[in-house]
Formats: structure tokens, sequence, C-alpha cells
């Protein structure tokens, strides 16, 4: 005799041995039961979850005569009957199988129906499963509507799909529809093992764990994945070999790669990478795993008694959940979801594994990375003004750009600033200028006695001169904001302080919020008494990682910043933009402009600080 393939040969003969679908055998057997059953039933779920088996398992429950052939409808086929028999068989007439993949068109469906009017055969009903419907068209859906409505009592429809959104809505309504769920893995490892186990297969707990995650909710998957395995390991199963066989990656180099991150160590991520690449393994697989290690690691902090403590594994999980805070965890673990599916972006896979690692690394707490950077290298370096041309000017050479150096306020070291013509608007505009935004900024004074028409700025004539918006007052509208911002040697000594770590994340924008209110030495150890607005930033997470970065002690309290890293560093990017916008509006080329064309304006925006260039 042939060899079966365990898939068909273990394919359940009855209720009681379907797995992992509780809840359709449970409302199928109270239904068989209490004999009421419906005329029309859609089985729907991914592939391998046991659509065709349940059908079959319907079509014998409602045919099954029992072993002495008195037998009625029940809740638990027999098996031994000729119906039961034949149906397991494929040979029961009054059970037919269509596959509407192949079958699709008005005509089978058609020649299907012609047969409904005749009345069993053998059975007690007939039985249409129709699998993967929603492959059907939609003439052929239109043709069993009627009968699928309102069969003959001896007629029973069964529709099996694996994307019930194909389904048209008039199909769906006459139908009672049930969702197979996806195995789970423990479901699918403990029926690899009683399989195993029953075909005498010695296999090692790893090895079926294996099996199980590939099959991804699979049954069917599983049994042909472990017929492959058995095949490849000659007649044993081993950890390595399935391993090997699927092509995963060997659960060490990822356990190997969190404690490379869990060290902040670059060196070890890029030598895990290039293992990996050396032995070429799989970087999706590797990722794969990654988020599966992390998903298994934030369930060890958030609920340790979920985890299997007869799993060799757990100890390892364990280890690692306590190396790593929960949101970190979380954080990575995004990453790696996301990061698969840039992989095929990147100029290799591996190389699209290394980025997602080392942003990973990016992420860690302060002082882990080989080259600090300091946190006043994330301020804007000196600016210069730069006005943008909008206009050509008229047929003279422009002069050469005038240097001169800008007022800066108190407390900030003033830059050059370079100014450029400036880019102005005639008095006649062309309709590519008229729709151009309302330019503010610089007041030119025109005369009341200028002839010729009011300019395009111009109010209109039922504004009042009060209600026009000042472009000084435009300007200063972040005044207040300006004015919150009182210096104080704490403060420029918190500066200071920050500056020399390498914070990063939000433990980075705690300190550069926070006012810095004393710092004094308490029990030998220094200790900063800070002033903090927002509720998330005094988390004690956050003021842990920042007190381990400074080795200080710190004291938080809630109030509004006076002075900050934030605020320091926003007065000083706004000193540089007004100085460059004074010494651009009182340039001698800029008033020269200005008074050959009256209704002029600089426009707003085109006045930018810019480096200098070396």
């Amino acid at each position: 005799m042939s060899y079966q393939v365990l898939a068909r040969k273990y394919r359940p003969q009855s209720f009681e041995q379907l797995v992992g679908q509780e809840h359709v055998v449970q409302a199928l057997a109270n239904a068989l039961t209490q004999g009421r059953l419906h005329h029309a039933y859609l089985f729907t779920g991914t592939r391998g979850v046991g659509k065709t088996t349940v059908s079959r398992i319907l079509a014998k429950s409602l045919n099954c005569v029992g072993p002495d052939g008195t037998g009625g409808i029940t809740a638990r086929p027999c098996g031994v009957c000729h119906a039961c028999r034949d149906i397991d068989a494929g040979r029961f007439v009054d059970y037919v199988e269509l596959d509407a993949a192949s079958n699709r068109g008005v005509e089978e469906i058609s020649q299907l129906l012609d047969q409904a009017v005749y009345k069993p055969v053998v059975g007690r009903f007939k039985v249409y499963m129709i699998d993967e419907v929603h492959m059907l068209s939609n003439t052929a859906f239109n043709a069993m509507l009627k009968t699928l409505e309102e069969p003959p009592d001896y007629l029973k429809f069964v529709l099996a799909t694996t994307d019930p959104q194909k389904v048209p809505v008039t199909v769906l309504s006459r139908c009672l529809q049930f969702n197979l769920r996806p195995m789970a893995a423990a479901d699918v490892q403990m029926h690899l093992g009683n399989v195993l186990g029953a075909e005498s297969v010695p296999a090692e707990p790893g090895a079926l764990r294996l099996l199980a995650r590939a099959a991804r909710g699979s049954m069917r998957d599983g049994l042909s994945l472990t017929d492959q395995a058995i095949a490849f390991g000659a007649g044993s199963l081993s950890e390595a070999g399935v391993r090997q066989m699927l092509g995963s990656v060997d659960r060490g180099h990822v356990v190997a790669i969190v404690d490379a991150l869990a060290a902040a160590s670059g060196e070890a991520v890029v030598a895990q990478a290039d293992a990996l690449r050396g032995a070429g393994l799989s970087a999706a697989g590797t990722l794969e795993d990654l988020a599966t290690l992390f998903q298994q690691m934030a369930l060890a902090q958030a609920a340790p008694a979920a985890l299997d403590d007869a799993d060799t594994e757990t100890a390892e999980i364990r280890r690692l959940a306590a190396a790593l805070p929960a949101d970190e965890i979380q954080l990575m673990y995004s990453m790696a979801l996301h990061g698969r599916a840039e992989l095929h972006l990147a100029p290799d896979e591996y190389a699209g594994l290394l980025m997602v690692l080392l942003r990973m690394l990016a992420f860690r707490p302060a002082g882990t990375s080989a080259k600090p950077i300091k946190a006043a290298a994330l301020v804007r370096p000196p600016a210069v003004a730069k006005a943008v041309v909008a206009v050509p000017l008229p047929k003279v050479a422009p002069p050469a750009p005038v240097i001169a150096p800008a007022a800066a306020p108190k407390g900030f070291a003033p830059a050059p600033v370079v100014a450029a013509p400036m880019a102005v608007e005639p008095s006649t505009p062309r309709l590519s200028d008229r729709l151009r935004p309302r330019p503010v900024g610089v007041e030119v004074q025109a005369d009341d006695d200028m002839d010729g028409a009011p300019p395009d700025d111009a109010p209109p004539p039922w504004m009042e001169a009060d209600d026009v918006p000042s472009p000084v007052a435009a300007r200063d509208v972040e005044a207040p904001r300006r004015a919150a911002l009182r210096e104080t040697p704490e403060g420029a000594q918190w500066a200071e302080r920050v500056a020399a770590l390498n914070l990063v994340g939000m433990t980075a924008e705690l300190a550069r919020q926070a006012q810095a209110l004393a710092c004094r030495t308490v029990d030998g150890r220094e200790t900063w008494t800070l002033r903090v607005e927002r509720e998330s930033l005094r988390a004690p997470a956050l003021v842990a990682k920042l007190e381990a970065a400074l080795d200080a002690r710190l004291e938080i309290e809630v109030g509004i910043a006076e002075d900050s890293i934030a605020l320091r560093t926003v007065a000083r990017t706004e000193a540089q933009q007004r100085a460059a916008e004074d010494l651009a509006a009182q340039h001698p080329m800029t008033r020269t402009l200005l008074s050959q064309f009256p209704s002029a304006r600089i426009l707003p925006g085109s006045v930018q600080p810019l480096t200098p260039s070396l």
C-alpha cells in the first residue's frame, strides 16, 4: 500500500478529534442534538484549519444510521456504518464536493442545482459542499441565490472560503456563518506530539516547538512540515535538523543580539550581524525571532505566571526581561516589526538588518555610544541672514554683499551677518506676483498725495487704520515666550552639566525641559532640584535614567520652567533671526530699493539665518 501523508492519515473523523475549534464544535453539536438544523452553513478561516473536515463530519452526522442501522441524526457519528465509511472514502453519492476555483462558471452551478430536485439516493440528506466559494462568478452566485434561500428539506449547503470579504452579502445573509480560528502554537505542538507518538517517531521538544511556530496557525501546514522533517532527519526529529530544514535562526544568535543591545555595545551588535551573514541565515527570520523574543520578554514583565515553566527557554526569557526596561522592549519590538517591511528597500537584507539593530541601539540610555554626541551639537550654529531674490533687479550690476555685525541681546555672542540684495515687488505687479501672500515685515512711508491706484497690499477703505496689523507686532508674537526666560547661574551650570553627557530620546527631553533650581551636595552625592512642567517627563523611569546618566540624585517639583536648555535654545535662535531681519531692513541697498518702489515690501520668510561659508 502506498504511503499516506500525515495530514490525510490523521484527519479528524469526529467532532471530538477536532483540535482548536471548540466554539464551532459546540454550536454544531448542540444544533444536531436539538434538531435545529440550518439549511446553509458558511465556514471561513485561513488554510488548513479544518473547513473541509468540519463539512465532512457534519455530513456524516446528518446521514449516520449507527452500527445497527437504526440510528438518527447525531453529534457523534459512529464511523462504521456505510454512510460514514463512504463519506470518509469520498464515494457517498449524496455528498458532493465542488471546487469553485476550477468550477466557477454558471454552467457548473446550474448543473449542480439541476440535481437538487431529486431526493437522496441512499442517505437521509443531500449535502452540497462548495469549497473556495468566493471564486464563483457573479452570474454563478445569482444562479444559486433562490435555491440557497429556499432549498428542499433534504438538501443542505455547506460553503467554505478563505476570503469571506469577496462573498456577496446576498449569499452571506442566507447562511449560518462560522469563523474557524487559526490554531494556537501550543495546540499544534500538542497534536504533532500525539501524531508522532502514534507513528513511533522520536522527536525533541524543541523540534516540535519550531514546527508549531512555522505552521502559523495551520494544522495541515504543521503536519506537512512534520512529514518533511521526518524525511530530512531520516526517521527522527532533532531541533538542529528542523532548524536547518526551516532555515530559521538559532535562538542563541537572537539572545546574543538582545544581550548586545542591553549592554549597548555597538561592536557586539555588528559582530552578531556579521555572524548571521557568515552563516547565511535569513535577515527577515532574525527580525521575526527578535519580535517573538521581545513579545515574550514583555509578557515576562507584565504577567510572569503566563510563561510556561516547563519550557527550557523560560529562564533565558526572564533573564533578558530583567535587563531591559518595559518601554525600551516595546520600542524595540515595534522596530523589529517595521524593520521587516523595510528590508526590501535596503541595498541588501543584511545591511537592512544591521541598520534596524543600530536603530535599536540608538535609543538605548545615555553613555552607551562609542562616540558621544554633545547636546550642544543639536543647536543650530551661528547664523547669517539671507534674502531670497523674487524679481529681477534693474539692469545694474548688484553691489557686493555688505558684512556688518549684528546686534545681539545680552547674554549671547554676536554672530557675523551677511546681507544680500533684497527682493522687492514693483508697484504694478504681474499676475504671478499678485498670487503671492501679502508681504509684511518692513514699513514704507508713502506720500499721502501719491498718484495712481492704491497698492495691492493697501487695506480696504472700510478698515480703520488701527485695525491694520503692525509688522512689528506680527514679528513679536513670541515676545511673551521670550520674556519667560530668566537666566540663572544654576541654569547655566545645568546646561554645562548636560552638554557633557550623551542623552537621547525622552531622557534628553527631560534634561532640556527642566529648570535647575538648586545644586547641592547631600551625603557626599550631588543633588539637583529640578522644576518640570510636563507630567509625562516626570515619570519615575525617566527620572531614574537621568539620575543614572548624571550619577546624581534628582528632586523633581511641578511648575512652569522659566530657565531651561530648551528656552535658551529658542531665545538664541530668535535673537539671531531678529538680528538678521533688522540688519536686512536697515541695509542701504534695501532702503534704496524701497524708496524707488513705494509699494514694495520685504517678502516674509525671505530673510533666514544661514551658516556662513568658509
